[in-house]
């Protein structure tokens, strides 16, 4: 088989949702077969996503590898066209990584198995392709597609206030979603070529007071799923009613979803904008950052506490992007893969803790170190890692952001000091809560209800092994970034370059320094 022209991405994306069609004939009553089944079929997706890295892609090219395109609809100018650059395929591993960990989470799942595995195996396919696509009009179908399945599996298998939160997941993500397939349709329909081409559009020539209007519109879509504050209210009721294994794919996938698209969409293709909107991005950074730790406080639900504490995390995000640094950018997609993988260690913790105590209030929690003395070793352990203890991957990307954006030009002194602040404020504030958490559900004194309950056994081998998994690269990542940032640095870098000849200083600053060179032979002279 020729490696080199073998459809990699294609295969990866249409396994397992294909795989997931078989289901529903597979004769097994109470599920043992159904999630073997399943576990499989992500392992299989899995090995070929890191196979198709290790043997197709050079780390060295920014530019898109991989790359399919086969028509299919002409008529609306649609193609099935994939490939993949250094923003996209750390987020492919990523998802093929986690989502099968969250099947193997998953394993007490018995009430409708084989929908349970079916949503998560057509969502595999679905968040894949979302990192994947290089079509516009594409990018907004499989966008959708990945709406569908998570609606489901809130509303069927989550907690006593599950419609109401698969309801207002899917009324915030859809109507974002609008403002994708209004912008993609605007940009494909502009100028005298009709393409939905992501490459073809980013060299379209798009007035200014235009690419305003489609950042905008795209900055909306984004930041419902991001989320970025105001349009984050969905994200904690979600949390809140979510199984584990669902949990795992909102905190680890779905978010990151929404920093990919600000990258690609935004900063990538419309740069003249990026410009402008920059410094809201990063206010709005900083209010994600301090807003969401100080409201993590206030929580007394474990759920939304975490969920909060991701929202804050994210800001962490924005501020990278709108850095106008390599290392700023570049701790912006590593603090997305580290985010992920400690967010859902995180919640996947939540869920087992869960499972033992029956409650979700901390008031109700204290003094279960004792009887779980491997559930408290590793939720301390991924909380350390959330609170960027260094030696773990979010201490390296929160560093990169920090540094990145105190040492960009694209800002004033003052207001880089004020941002700088701030995130150092919200730096603080994590472990304060995350510490504190740490004391109302291990220490003080026991619940007697609580500690009385026979379900309340230390962590079991597959639990172990699924935080053995996250804990891993979390810590390899902290202790040597490059095992990640060597496989995007290449596109990073580029993008930029591109970003900062796009700011009106930076690209001054280059005409007065050109000027002064052409004139100082003339001086000497």
């Amino acid at each position: 088989m020729n490696t080199a022209n073998f459809p990699w991405l294609t295969t990866i994306i249409l396994l397992p949702i294909a795989a997931s069609l078989l289901l529903p004939i597979i004769p097994d009553k109470e599920g043992k077969t159904v999630r073997w089944y399943s576990l499989v079929v992500g392992l299989i997706d899995f090995a070929l996503i890191v196979y198709a890295f290790y043997t197709g892609y050079d780390f060295s090219n920014p530019d898109l590898q991989l790359v399919e395109s086969y028509p299919w609809v002409p008529q609306l100018g649609l193609n099935w066209s994939v490939g993949a650059d250094g923003l996209s395929m750390p987020l492919i591993i990523l998802t093929g990584f986690i989502t099968t960990l969250a099947i193997l989470a998953a394993w007490p799942v018995t009430f409708k198995p084989k929908l349970f595995y079916f949503l998560i195996l057509a969502m595999y396919g679905g968040q894949i392709a979302v990192f994947a696509v290089q079509d516009m009009l594409l990018f907004f179908l499989v966008w959708e597609l990945e709406l569908v399945p998570i609606y489901f599996l809130l509303s069927i298998w989550g907690g006593k206030r599950r419609q109401y939160a698969a309801t207002k997941f899917i009324l915030y993500t859809a109507g974002g979603s609008l403002f994708i397939l209004l912008s993609a349709l605007t940009m494909g329909f502009y100028g005298d070529t009709v393409t939905f081409d992501m490459r073809s559009l980013a060299l379209k020539d798009f007035a200014l007071n235009f690419q305003l209007a489609l950042y905008a519109g795209f900055l909306i879509a984004y930041a419902v799923k991001l989320p970025i504050i105001p349009l984050h209210t969905w994200l904690p009721d979600a949390h809140g009613e979510a199984t584990a294994p669902v949990h795992m794919l909102l905190a680890g996938i779905l978010l990151k979803m929404g920093g990919y698209a600000l990258i690609r969409m935004n900063a990538q293709m419309l740069p003249d904008a990026h410009a402008f909107f920059a410094p809201v991005l990063v206010v709005l950074g900083v209010v994600n950052i301090i807003y969401a730790a100080l409201t993590s406080f206030a929580q007394r639900n474990l759920k939304r506490k975490i969920a909060y504490s991701s929202i804050s995390h994210m800001g962490f995000v924005m501020i990278g992007i709108a850095s106008f640094t390599d290392l700023g950018l570049s701790g912006a997609v590593l603090q997305m893969v580290s985010h992920g993988l400690i967010g859902a260690s995180l919640f996947f913790l939540v869920g087992a803790t869960y499972d033992r105590t029956h409650t979700l209030m901390l008031d109700e929690m204290g003094g279960v170190a004792k009887r779980m003395p491997k559930i408290f070793a590793m939720f301390t352990t991924c909380s350390m890692a959330s609170l960027a203890l260094p030696g773990m991957s979010g201490f390296v990307a929160e560093l990169m952001v920090f540094v990145g954006f105190a040492t960009s030009d694209a800002y004033s002194s003052t207001f880089k000091v004020i941002v700088v602040f701030l995130m150092a404020v919200g730096v603080i504030l994590t472990p304060i809560y995350l510490l504190s958490m740490l004391r109302e559900i291990f220490y003080g004194k026991e619940n007697e209800e609580l500690v009385s309950h026979q379900a309340l056994i230390d962590a079991e081998p597959r639990e172990v092994f699924i935080i053995a998994c996250l804990l891993i690269p979390i810590i390899g990542i902290g202790f040597y970034p490059k095992l990640l940032t060597q496989m995007y640095d290449a596109t990073t870098v580029q993008l930029t370059a591109r970003l900062r000849d796009s700011v009106p200083t930076l690209a001054q600053q280059k005409d007065d320094a050109l000027k002064v060179s052409l004139s100082a032979p003339q001086i000497a002279n």
